[in-house]
């Protein structure tokens, strides 16, 4: 526990040196691109760590999962159970960015100050067809999928090979020990890498400071504290809920997942924090076997935080071009927006292709997401590390339906955070 705490004050420590270190550099420095640059191989070095990490990992902890949890049946009962919060959570976040952004109106401040044709994204905004919704989905080759880290086919195929090992039985036992045995290997390995996230946290945010400086956060200030306030009112709403359903242990999950949240919101990577937060679930109580099998599907059918940000961003871009959208016309980008974020987790710069194909449908001009392309990454930092609440509280939920959360000790409920 006091080294897994240790960890997260240095990432908190290297993400304020970050801030302080790159402001100087950009004022001081000649040509603060170059340093930009050399800090950016550190930080990819780091989710390339990572992602090396993540296909085995969400395989062998998959396979075994779903291998001791016995029959078709209860996986597709677990299954819909995650479904159904998963729709409840998209819900909820698609209206809540529709509701603050019509609220606070943050586009008319731009309004007459763009034009109607403007710039090119260079975004491939005809990705997110129905079609290529299911090539991310089913796998032609398992190697592939892994190898590109599609995180929905290694699911997909994962889940074939745990039911055809729980039909076989005592033959498959040695084979689902072996892959178990993968499984801890990985989360060895992930405790290796992760004590390079310090300098990773360190890399990004100078790197992105140093070439941007802080104006980029003055001059979009507005924006980003209303969306900013939007995250804390979505996270408010799923602690809520979730609470609903665990009671007070809420703030113990919290607490558990609070090094994942602030490594994702460090490095805007959600997918980083993917390792540590499985750890984190298993270590609150939820059984591996549920917590193998909910958690890698959130991924990809439950990003809290990017829905949010689709509907306030949509909405602002029109606002900027002086579009006023109906009531009827949100509610029905809603509805696309539901089916179109699904397929999020296969899509390079997954939210602005979203977004992109989202203004397409409804004539807005999609040159209008050049005005958050430069502060893009200090929104992602919030959408990730929502995106790791916003799973955590569903895994544990659809274990708490399951009656597959252990219940806590004394000692547990001694040393229990007050809400």
């Amino acid at each position: 526990m006091e080294k897994k705490n240790r960890l997260t004050t240095w990432i908190l420590v290297a993400l304020a040196l970050g801030i302080a270190v790159g402001y100087i550099l950009n004022t001081n420095m000649a040509a603060p691109a170059s340093y930009s640059d050399t800090m950016s191989l550190l930080t990819t070095m780091f989710l390339r760590l990572i992602k090396m990490i993540i296909a085995p990992l969400v395989f062998s902890t998959l396979v075994v999962g779903i291998a001791r949890m016995g029959d078709a049946g209860e996986v597709g009962r677990v299954g819909i159970k995650s479904l159904a919060w998963f729709f409840l959570a998209s819900v909820m976040s698609l209206a809540l960015g529709l509701v603050l952004v019509n609220l606070f109106r943050p586009g008319d401040a731009l309004k007459g100050a763009l034009s109607m044709s403007g710039h090119v994204t260079s975004l491939a905004t005809s990705s997110l067809t129905l079609k290529d919704f299911i090539t991310h989905l089913i796998p032609s080759s398992i190697v592939d999928g892994m190898a590109k880290n599609e995180i929905l086919q290694i699911v997909v195929f994962s889940l074939f090979f745990g039911l055809g090992a729980a039909a076989v039985g005592k033959k498959a036992e040695p084979m689902i020990d072996a892959i178990d045995g993968v499984a801890h290997v990985m989360l060895k390995v992930t405790g290796y890498v992760m004590q390079f996230a310090p300098v990773a946290v360190f890399a990004a945010v100078s790197g992105i400071i140093a070439k941007e400086g802080l104006i980029v956060l003055q001059t979009y200030g507005v924006f980003m504290a209303e969306f900013y306030f939007g995250i804390v009112l979505l996270w408010a709403l799923l602690i809520a809920v979730g609470s609903l359903f665990l009671g007070k242990r809420i703030f113990a999950l919290l607490t558990e997942v609070r090094g994942p949240t602030i490594l994702a919101f460090s490095t805007a990577s959600s997918e980083a924090a993917f390792p540590k937060t499985l750890e984190g679930l298993e270590r609150f109580g939820v059984r591996n076997r549920i917590a193998a099998f909910v958690l890698p599907i959130g991924y990809s059918f439950n990003l809290d935080g990017s829905m949010m940000y689709c509907t306030f961003a949509a909405v602002f871009i029109a606002q900027a071009y002086g579009i006023e959208l109906s009531l009827g016309t949100q509610m029905t980008m809603m509805a696309v927006l539901m089916l179109t974020s699904k397929g999020m987790a296969g899509v390079p710069r997954a939210s602005l292709v979203v977004i992109a194909a989202t203004l397409s449908q409804f004539n807005i001009p999609e040159a209008g997401l050049v005005l958050l392309l430069s502060i893009d990454h200090f929104l992602d930092m919030a959408r990730s590390a929502t995106n790791v609440i916003g799973n955590s509280i569903a895994t544990a939920v659809v274990a708490k339906w399951e009656g597959e959360l252990t219940q806590p000790t004394e000692k547990d409920l001694a040393t229990a955070p007050l809400p």
